[in-house]
């Protein structure tokens, strides 16, 4: 009998593992596979702890990392997938927003042979002005990446044991899963959902969440802003240049009728250093990825194991 590992990331979800695990429970039923659910706790402050330590004594096929701090929710989760041992390994958070109804249209999919198959939000029952932002995000990093990104998948996804083999083969310490998923290449089916609001608790995801996501695909999947860095300095070399010769040409014509005036000095001093800013946050964005590259640190630190 094949076998199916299911593997969640949580962080403070006291009110949603019970669930969660009890409705993936009623998903495989009848799948005729065999399957391990292995939660990932990132050091959670609430009751998540004791919540699966209930959840794996009642039931061997649930599985328990315990991180000893929390290591965000980029390499947690990433980290868990890579110890999976089934056939096919199924991604999906806590919160329910990943229903996990939609793990037999996976597995189906999966039977005919896709070895990615990918949960893709086509509505979302969230805030409207942060789905439209999603979406510009997305169409603009798939307009300047290099691999075909999906939009609007989280990862909520199964993969077959060659995928979860050849993620081990990047040794990413500081992964973007999409990219990562999108770049091995394999073709990839997609299953449509809606995603429902978070019943329970609130959302982990902050600003500075979000904006770390967002400046990790930028710098792992594409050198277009480095270069318009670039091509932005030349044309405003150029535009500079331009109006420096203009505005002597004028002075000499019209001597003592022409006076330059602070504001256009102040003005362009102004303009030029906050362009100059922001490409200096840009090349710092990729030095940083570079320097978490080097530095190899381990994804996660276990605190204990169980029913492993």
């Amino acid at each position: 009998m094949k076998k199916i590992s299911i593997v969640t990331g949580c962080y403070n979800e006291e009110e949603n593992v019970e669930e969660l695990n009890q409705r993936i429970n009623k998903a495989m039923v009848g799948l005729g596979y065999e399957y391990e659910h292995i939660f990932i706790d990132n050091a959670s402050t609430d009751h998540t702890e004791q919540k699966l330590r209930e959840l794996a004594g009642r039931d061997g096929r649930v599985k328990v990392i315990l991180n000893s701090r929390n290591f965000g929710h980029i390499r947690s989760p990433y980290f868990a997938l890579l110890q999976a041992s089934g056939d096919a390994v199924v991604g999906m958070a806590s919160d329910l927003q990943d229903p996990p109804e939609r793990i037999p249209e996976f597995i189906r999919k999966w039977e005919v042979g896709y070895k990615v198959v990918v949960g893709v939000k086509t509505k979302s029952q969230e805030s409207s002005l942060l789905y439209l932002l999603r979406t510009i995000y997305y169409r603009i990093l798939h307009s300047l990446s290099d691999v075909d990104l999906i939009e609007h998948y989280t990862g909520f996804g199964l993969y077959d044991q060659q995928v979860v083999q050849t993620l081990r083969q990047f040794n990413d310490p500081y992964p973007y899963f999409r990219g990562l998923i999108a770049e091995i290449g394999f073709p990839i089916a997609r299953i449509e959902f809606e995603q429902p609001r978070r019943a329970h608790g609130i959302t982990k995801n902050n600003f500075y969440s979000l904006y770390d996501m967002a400046m990790l695909g930028v710098t792992g999947y594409t050198k277009i802003p480095l270069r318009m860095a670039t091509l932005l300095g030349f044309i405003s070399a150029a535009l500079s240049f331009a109006v420096g010769l203009i505005y002597l040409i004028y002075k000499l014509i019209f001597w003592y009728q022409f006076s330059l005036g602070s504001a256009p000095l102040v003005i362009g001093l102004f303009f030029l250093g906050s362009v100059q800013l922001m490409f200096l946050g840009i090349v710092g964005e990729y030095i940083g990825a570079i320097y978490t590259q080097v530095m190899h640190r381990p994804l996660v630190i276990e605190k204990e194991r169980i029913n492993f």
